[in-house]
């Protein structure tokens, strides 16, 4: 069956700021999806913070395999109830990429369990993101063990991150900063992936090895098996059995003087 991933998009920046209208004019949303619609076993939808339930109504999480998501300058405008309807997708099994500063995103926080603080520097420097996971699915396709990236925002550590079950990049900047920018968790039946780069006024998402890893993450992510574990009242599975009949037996000793 084709994976359906649905790119959601705050796409705030792109209205206000001109600079980053014209790194990306459809939007960064776009410029994800164009990419992954190369891929014929990919179905892609994109939805954004502004539509009707931010474009995640009931309907499309149901037929969404794996979200992507980006947001940064409006968090707070995203609906409580939202992004609860997201993790609980995740707990059933649909998979959630994460990039850049959804770090805070408010479905990330929730699956987390931590407020995802980090170190940041809008510098514009140089990042090596190293791959510390050879041969692992995600990095599958790249040029080579580390994307450069000439100019990004920094992220540095302490993040603020339960520990991730796998660590498969850790950037480096020109600053000496590094950080753990490339994490995989599992919650309930699905699996969460965040992905560092992607600051809005940078070129980030035209980065051909940037956007590789971001198709990976989807596959990686993707759900096993459409099939929920079944959690509710159940009957007994085995066979009733007679019931044991107790024997007491006295032990006369204890009365013996």
């Amino acid at each position: 069956m084709p994976l359906r991933v649905t790119v959601w998009h705050e796409f705030r920046h792109e209205k206000k700021n001109a600079t980053v209208a014209k790194i990306y004019p459809k939007g960064m949303h776009e410029a994800i999806a164009q990419h992954l619609r190369k891929s014929t076993d990919l179905v892609i939808k994109t939805a954004t913070l502004d539509e009707p339930e931010h474009g995640l109504t009931d309907e499309v999480l149901k037929n969404t395999d794996v979200l992507t998501w980006w947001g940064h300058m409006a968090h707070g405008d995203v609906k409580d109830e939202i992004a609860a309807k997201v993790a609980k997708r995740v707990y059933e099994g649909m998979g959630l990429v994460v990039l850049h500063s959804g770090h805070l995103s408010k479905p990330f926080v929730k699956l987390m369990g931590t407020t995802g603080f980090l170190k940041w520097r809008e510098a514009g420097e140089k990042e090596r993101i190293w791959v510390v996971s050879p041969g692992h699915p995600i990095t599958r396709g790249l040029s080579s063990d580390c994307i450069v990236i000439d100019h990004e925002e920094m992220y540095g550590e302490h993040f603020d991150i339960p520990d991730p079950d796998e660590l498969i990049f850790i950037s480096w900047f020109e600053g000496g900063e590094v950080f753990r920018s490339g994490c995989v968790w599992k919650r309930g039946a699905g699996k969460i992936f965040y992905f560092r780069p992607g600051h809005e006024t940078f070129p980030s998402y035209h980065h051909p090895d940037v956007l590789k890893v971001i198709e990976n993450g989807c596959r990686y992510v993707a759900p096993a098996s459409e099939v929920v574990p079944f959690r509710a009242s159940c009957p007994r599975i085995e066979p009733s059995l007679e019931p044991i009949k107790t024997v007491h037996v006295v032990d006369e000793s204890i009365h013996r003087r």
